[in-house]
C-alpha cells in the first residue's frame, strides 16, 4: 500500500508520515528494521546515561518509547483491521518512560526486542489486504486507518534516529 493512499490520520502524525522515504509501507516497515540492523550498537552503548539537555531521554529511553508506541500502534491497527469501532483512548508517553526501567536493561536487549518487535509487526501488516489497510477507528478522539497507523511507526523510528544523530552522536564525539 502506498503513502499517497492515506485518508485518514491526524495532523499530528504528518511529521512523521512525512519522514517516510519509501512510498510503499512494507518497504518502508523492512527498510526500518534493516536500520535497526546496521545501528552501532558501540558508539550507542558509550553514550551511557547521557542526555542532551535535563529532562530528556537516554539513548535506551528513547529506544524503549519507540517499543512501546509501536505496540500501541500495532494494536490500534489490529482493532481497526479487525473493524472493531471501540473507542481507543490515548496513552502517556512520559509515564510510560518514567516507569519502563529501559536504563536497568543493556542497550543490546532493548533492540533485540525493538528487532523482534519489527519483525512480528511486518508480518501484521503484511497479513492486511488493500481493503484492510483502508479500515480506520478512533484513538484519542481522532480518526486514524491502518495504513497511517503503519507509516507512522516507520516515521516514529526516523524520527527518534534523527534525534539521536543531532543530538546525541556530537555528544559522543566531544566526549572523545
Amino acid at each position: 500500500m502506498l503513502k499517497t493512499e492515506i485518508k485518514s490520520a491526524p495532523g499530528y502524525f504528518d511529521r512523521y508520515i512525512g519522514l517516510v522515504q519509501q512510498p510503499d509501507l512494507m518497504a518502508a516497515l523492512t527498510e526500518s528494521k534493516r536500520d535497526l540492523e546496521r545501528l552501532d550498537l558501540k558508539a550507542l552503548s558509550a553514550l551511557g546515561d547521557t542526555i542532551y539537555a535535563p529532562g530528556k531521554w537516554t539513548i535506551k529511553d528513547i529506544f524503549q518509547h519507540l517499543i512501546d508506541c509501536e505496540r500501541v500502534m500495532a494494536y490500534r491497527a489490529m482493532r481497526f483491521a479487525r473493524k472493531d469501532k471501540t473507542l481507543l483512548p490515548g496513552f502517556d508517553e512520559e509515564l510510560y518512560g518514567q516507569t519502563s526501567c529501559a536504563n536497568k536493561r543493556t542497550l543490546q536487549n532493548i533492540v533485540d526486542e525493538m528487532l523482534a518487535l519489527r519483525h512480528a509487526t511486518i508480518h501484521q501488516f503484511s497479513s492486511f489486504d488493500a481493503s484492510v489497510m483502508h479500515e480506520s477507528g478512533i484513538c484519542f478522539n481522532q480518526e486514524m486507518s491502518v495504513l497511517a497507523l503503519g507509516y507512522v511507526i516507520a516515521g516514529h523510528q526516523i524520527h527518534h534516529m534523527n534525534v539521536i544523530r543531532e543530538r546525541y552522536m556530537p555528544l559522543a564525539v566531544s566526549a572523545c
